[in-house]
C-alpha cells in the first residue's frame, strides 16, 4: 500500500491591504522600541545653587561646542571689511580714471587755468603795492588833495593796465596753445616793469634819500620785483603746459581713444582738413569709428571743435588722397 503526498497549494501574494497593515505594525513595533527622549533636567531636590549654576553652564558649554563647528559666521563680511573692500574698489577706480588720457587733460588744463589765474591776480596786487611808491614820485611834494597830488595817483593805474593787456593777451594765447613771443611785446612789458621799479626805487637810493634804509627801498621795489617775476616765469610755465603727453592709447580709460598726436595736424593758417580726414579714414578702418560718423563722434575721436568737425565729416564725402 502506498501513500502519496498530496503537493502543496503555493501561498497566496498579500493583498494593498495587508501591506498597509502590516507596515503599521512595524512602525509600532519601533516607536515602542525606540528610546525615549530624556526630559531637560530639573533641579534635583537638594541642590545648592551653585550646583543648578554650574549645571546650567555646562549644558551651555555643550552647545557652545557643538556650535563651534560651523564656520557660517566667518563667511560673512563684517562692516569693517565691506568699508574697506569699498574703499579698495573706488581707489582703484580713481586710479584707473586717473590713466585716462582725457581725464589728464582735464587735470593739465584746470592747473594750467589756476595757475595763471593766480599769477595774474598776484601780478595785479604786486602792482598795486607799486602804486604808493609811484604816487610819491610822481606828486614832487605836491600838497595833499591839490591837482598834482591826485593826478599822482593815476600814473600807476593806466601803466598797470598796458601792461595786463599784454600780459594778459600772452597768458591766453599760451593757454591755447600759440605762445606769443613777438619781440615788441617783450620790449614793451620790460619798458612799463622797468619805469615801475625806477619810479618806486628812485627816491629811496642811497645819493637821493635824506636818510638812506635799506628796508624802505626793499619794501617800495618789492611790488614791481614781483611783477618782473610773474612776468619773466608765466611764458615759461605755459611753454611747459603746452608740451605736455598726456598718452594717445586710452587703455582702460573711458574717454576717447587718442591714436596720434592732434599737433601736427594744425598749421599756422588753422587746421589741416585733408590730415584729419585722413585719420578719420584710418579710424574707420581700424573700427574705431562708424562707417558713416557723425559730427558729434569726430569732434570726439580728433579732439576738435564743432566747426572743424563738420569740415572733416565733409572732406570724407571726397576721395582720400593717397601718398
Amino acid at each position: 500500500m502506498t501513500f502519496t503526498t498530496p503537493a502543496s497549494d503555493p501561498a497566496p501574494e498579500p493583498t494593498p491591504d495587508e501591506i498597509s497593515r502590516g507596515m503599521a505594525a512595524l512602525e509600532r513595533h519601533l516607536s515602542e522600541q525606540a528610546p525615549t527622549p530624556s526630559p531637560p533636567a530639573r533641579p534635583v531636590e537638594g541642590e545648592t545653587k551653585r550646583v543648578q549654576q554650574l549645571r546650567a553652564e555646562v549644558a551651555e558649554a555643550h552647545l557652545l561646542a557643538d556650535l563651534q563647528d560651523d564656520d557660517a559666521p566667518l563667511l560673512l563680511d563684517t562692516d569693517k571689511v565691506r568699508k574697506r573692500r569699498k574703499a579698495a574698489q573706488q581707489a582703484a577706480r580713481l586710479h584707473e580714471l586717473a590713466q585716462d588720457p582725457a581725464m589728464r587733460a582735464w587735470q593739465a588744463a584746470r592747473m594750467r587755468r589756476a595757475l595763471v589765474s593766480f599769477a595774474l591776480v598776484a601780478l595785479a596786487l604786486a602792482l598795486a603795492w607799486s602804486t604808493a611808491g609811484v604816487q610819491h614820485f610822481a606828486a614832487e611834494g605836491a600838497d595833499p588833495w591839490s591837482p598834482g597830488w591826485v593826478f599822482a595817483w593815476l600814473v600807476e593805474p593806466f601803466m598797470s593796465l598796458a601792461l595786463l593787456v599784454v600780459v594778459g593777451a600772452r597768458a591766453y594765447l599760451g593757454t591755447r596753445g600759440h605762445p606769443l613771443d613777438n619781440p615788441k611785446l617783450i620790449r614793451i612789458e620790460w619798458l612799463f616793469l622797468g619805469l615801475t621799479l625806477g619810479m618806486n626805487a628812485w627816491p629811496y637810493l642811497p645819493w637821493t634819500a635824506d636818510t638812506f634804509s635799506f628796508s624802505r627801498l626793499v619794501l617800495h621795489v618789492l611790488g614791481p620785483i614781483v611783477a618782473v617775476a610773474i612776468v619773466t616765469a608765466l611764458p615759461i610755465i605755459l611753454a611747459a603746459f603746452t608740451h605736455l603727453d598726456h598718452g594717445h592709447t586710452g587703455t582702460g580709460g573711458t574717454g576717447p581713444k587718442y591714436r596720434a598726436n592732434t599737433r601736427p595736424e594744425y598749421t599756422q593758417h588753422g587746421p589741416d582738413i585733408d590730415v584729419l580726414a585722413a585719420r578719420v579714414r584710418r579710424l574707420i578702418t581700424a573700427g574705431d569709428l562708424p562707417a558713416d560718423p557723425g559730427i558729434h563722434k569726430i569732434r570726439t575721436a580728433l579732439g576738435c571743435g564743432t566747426d572743424t568737425a563738420r569740415a572733416v565729416q565733409k572732406a570724407l564725402t571726397r576721395p582720400a588722397i593717397t601718398d
